[in-house]
């Protein structure tokens, strides 16, 4: 896995449809990665209507046009980035799944057959968030007390800084480990 030629771990950042690289969840996700000496991707894309129909083969693509035979060492990805879900399990990369709809089958089945490599944090007032379809999962699962599909608590901008502070150390810790599995730590 990671870069050829290069010891740097790679990190793979996918987006959400409405939820953008630049959104505070990425953002700061990304800046974690970079600053512990990762090479980041964070391909952008589109959503059209192939995407709607298909999802998980949009995803796929996608990453396979950003990185080409590759493989990171870790997927960090907001909703509908998590269609990468399946993807990840076959190849087995691990993942920090932020929002991951858990209404489609797809996602649901591979986060159930996910190992304790993975975490995904879902909103207690997300609908998309649906812990129960993927009962017996070894992944580490959070459910962010209160918050929405951008685990954030309405009305409560500092109630959501604080949480989202919590997914920022969920983030470190599996970046952290990268950077320790590198040096042999």
């Amino acid at each position: 896995m990671g870069n050829d030629g290069d010891d740097r771990p790679l990190v793979l950042v996918l987006a959400g449809a409405g939820y953008g690289q630049q959104a505070p969840l990425l953002w700061w996700s990304q800046a974690i990665a970079s600053a512990a000496g990762c090479e980041v991707v964070a391909p952008a894309w589109t959503i059209d209507d192939g995407a709607g129909v298909d999802p998980v083969a949009f995803v796929e693509a996608a990453i396979g046009v950003a990185l080409g035979d590759r493989l990171p060492d870790l997927v960090i990805a907001k909703s509908f980035g998590c269609f990468a879900l399946p993807w990840a399990i076959r190849n087995d990369v691990p993942g920090v799944w932020l929002t991951p709809v858990l209404t489609h089958d797809d996602v649901a089945r591979a986060l159930a057959a996910a190992t304790d490599a993975h975490d995904a944090i879902g909103g207690g007032d997300d609908t998309m968030w649906r812990p129960e379809r993927v009962s017996g999962t070894a992944a580490r699962l959070l459910t962010v007390d209160r918050a929405d599909h951008s685990l954030q608590v309405a009305g409560d901008w500092r109630r959501s800084q604080r949480l989202q502070a919590d997914v920022f150390d969920v983030v470190e810790r599996r970046v952290a480990a990268l950077a320790a599995h590198q040096t042999g730590g």
